[in-house]
């Protein structure tokens, strides 16, 4: 994971269904370097000068669809995720939480040798600009609760259940 991108990259995107709504896939010249959720609080719509590429993006499009099918449970993709350099650690320490498992914040604080930033970690958790992918949804809350994601708790709940997580019925009162 890069920590920039050269102003010279051509963005490509395409966008594909998935359960959770459109989603908007977007790669540069070093890999795919950001997935949009529908619920999030930024446009999802391409930005003048990308370039609308259907076959650049098809494996990563394939994967996605083989993990919303059940088929798939870890991603070989090239990523180029831009942040500061704890986030980079931050969305690799992310990469490591197995399928079907979740960690709370301070576990990955405590896992990049800094136990104090619980917080941090989540700002950064909050950032990831490869969510599903690099699975920031499971990350919860010390206590078991499902916190703040991106795409919203419903899609996080989603996902979580995909993977065969077992949500305590607390959780449930979340979503009506």
């Amino acid at each position: 994971m890069t920590a920039t991108q050269s102003s010279a990259d051509t963005l490509l995107w395409t966008q594909m269904p998935s359960p959770l709504g459109p989603l908007l896939l977007v790669a540069c010249d070093q890999g795919l370097c950001r997935i949009f959720l529908p619920q999030q609080n930024e446009a999802m719509d391409p930005e003048p000068g990308w370039r609308r590429d259907d076959e650049a993006l098809a494996n990563a499009r394939g994967q996605l669809e083989e993990y919303f099918a059940g088929t798939r449970r870890t991603f070989d993709l090239s990523l180029s995720p831009q942040g500061t350099s704890f986030q980079l650690a931050v969305l690799r320490a992310l990469a490591e939480i197995p399928y079907g498992t979740t960690e709370s914040y301070a576990k990955v604080a405590r896992r990049l040798g800094q136990p104090t930033a619980t917080r941090a970690v989540g700002a950064a958790n909050g950032r990831n600009p490869l969510a599903i992918v690099v699975p920031c949804h499971r990350v919860i809350g010390s206590d078991g609760s499902l916190t703040g994601y991106a795409g919203g708790l419903a899609a996080k709940r989603w996902l979580l259940q995909h993977e065969g997580v077992f949500l305590a019925e607390r959780q449930s009162s979340l979503f009506g």
